[in-house]
């Protein structure tokens, strides 16, 4: 097999134009030290700056304006698959199977993004152009790794066991054969090895990233916040970390009114911690025509449990921000024409449309959640009742572990809807079967699909196609 090709299997296309011809010197001759010429494939300070940019608009990709959101929420019970493609229905009703089109394009998109850091991580500091300052090579290379981890963390929680590639693989010789062997035929890495260099890019990021006020970059409040995230989501979590990581965010509040958050006219606001950016043109946000819109039937579509919910609890201000009902030219056996619903968050159809990757409502319920586990139950329900406050809603009390559990994921379920945490929430909390198993339809009838989910479900099949070109990924169980 030709590594060149097994590059593109590994880390996706968007690779390719980084490396050099490997089908030249890797097919037939023995590699010698005159074999292959590796330049630098940064050479300028435009050159590094263009990399940047290119980090950056990942952000106008397919995973983010879709499979994001669409992982994160049409997994639970949130909301349904809608659409009509049935390898989505796969991931909705918990039997994907690993040659599942989805499951593999996000592997290469996750490790292509995780290819564009690497770029910077391996060849900014060589760049010799004048122009090029050691502190803005510094500030590069903060915000590649905060992203490398911010990947990484999609990944572990993704597929568990991963392969950890650190190098982007624009040559090969004599002296590096071994390494981009390893680096593109790598064998997977177990879950703990992973968090260990995730939390090792955003601790070694954060003195040298962009101040949190620079909502459009990878900034020290998004890496602190990332940082508390993976505490609470690694094997043996730290609750004692997830405090400090949090608490070291500053300069965010709440915003007064819950939808000034996805009204378009509040782009980065004080509630921010760090979005993408669609209103001022890095990307081109096509995502909100996939979940919103009567000209044909979207994705993520609001299901009974979500709306019953928050009716239940009478939020009406996140209710009415997050779900909007329309009449539509179908129905199906959720909802009526007459009476349809969309995921509403993301209502800007025209390009421009903001989304958070993280917000301050989601840290201060993940401080919530770090004072349950750590028995200070009024500390709990004071963070939850921060976020309830905004919502119009009466304050909490929390007398247990379990309740104090039970209302965080309440909570976090009506206050981040669609913004692609439900998934993951479940799975870190040790919630996931046991919530998911009980779905229901609008008429209280079980889902039949709700059985499937079992230990297994929990983590992705490894992609076939990665497997057939890589002999040292195995699979996960159930696959």
């Amino acid at each position: 097999m030709k590594i060149n090709k097994a590059i593109y299997y590994l880390l996706g296309a968007s690779m390719l134009a980084t490396i050099t011809s490997c089908n030249d010197f890797l097919d037939t001759e023995p590699i010698t030290e005159q074999s292959v010429s590796i330049d630098n494939p940064i050479k300028t300070a435009a050159d590094a700056e263009n990399r940047m940019n290119t980090i950056y608009t990942a952000f106008g990709n397919e995973y983010w304006q879709l499979d994001y959101f669409f992982n994160g929420d049409a997994q639970t019970e949130i909301s349904y698959a809608g659409a009509d493609n049935v390898q989505n229905f796969q991931q909705d009703e918990y039997r994907i199977v690993a040659t599942n089109p989805n499951v593999e394009r996000d592997w290469k998109y996750l490790y292509g993004f995780i290819n564009d850091c690497n770029m910077i991580l391996n060849y900014v500091d060589q760049v010799s152009d004048p122009s090029l300052t050691s502190s803005r090579k510094d500030q590069m290379k903060a915000e590649a790794a905060i992203f490398r981890a911010l990947y990484y963390f999609h990944a572990v929680q993704l597929w568990g066991d991963i392969p950890l590639v650190t190098k982007a693989v624009i040559g090969v010789n004599a002296n590096n054969f071994d390494e981009v062997y390893s680096q593109v035929y790598p064998a997977r890495k177990t879950v703990q090895e992973a968090y260990d260099l995730i939390i090792s890019d955003l601790e070694g990021a954060i003195a040298n990233a962009p101040s949190g006020t620079e909502k459009y970059r990878a900034n020290k409040n998004f890496a602190y916040g990332l940082l508390a995230k993976v505490y609470a989501s690694k094997p043996n979590p730290d609750w004692t970390k997830v405090k400090q990581n949090a608490s070291n965010i500053s300069g965010v509040s709440l915003l007064p009114v819950y939808d000034q958050l996805f009204d378009g006219t509040h782009e980065a606001n004080a509630e921010s911690i760090f979005e993408a950016d669609g209103n001022a043109g890095t990307v081109w946000a096509w995502g909100p025509s996939m979940f919103y819109g009567t000209d044909w039937k979207k994705f993520n579509v609001p299901s009974n449990d979500l709306v019953k919910a928050f009716n239940d609890a009478g939020d009406t201000q996140r209710l009415n921000s997050s779900v909007k009902f329309s009449t539509v030219s179908w129905s199906d056996k959720y909802w009526t024409s007459s009476s349809y619903p969309f995921m509403y968050k993301m209502r800007k159809t025209d390009g421009t449309q903001n989304f958070y990757i993280l917000r301050y409502a989601d840290i201060l319920l993940l401080q919530a959640e770090a004072a349950v586990r750590t028995a200070d139950y009024s500390g709990a329900a004071g963070f939850i009742n921060q976020v309830r406050t905004r919502a119009g809603l009466a304050p909490v009390t929390i007398t247990s572990e379990t309740d104090g559990m039970q209302k965080v994921l309440q909570e976090r379920k009506l206050e981040l809807a669609f913004e692609g945490h439900r998934w993951f929430d479940l799975k870190r909390t040790g919630t996931a079967i046991a919530i998911l198993s009980q779905q229901k339809d609008g008429n209280g009838i079980a889902l039949p699909y709700a059985a499937n989910i079992n230990q297994n479900r929990l983590l992705w099949p490894i992609p076939q196609g990665q497997r057939d070109n890589n002999q040292n990924l195995t699979q996960n169980s159930g696959y």
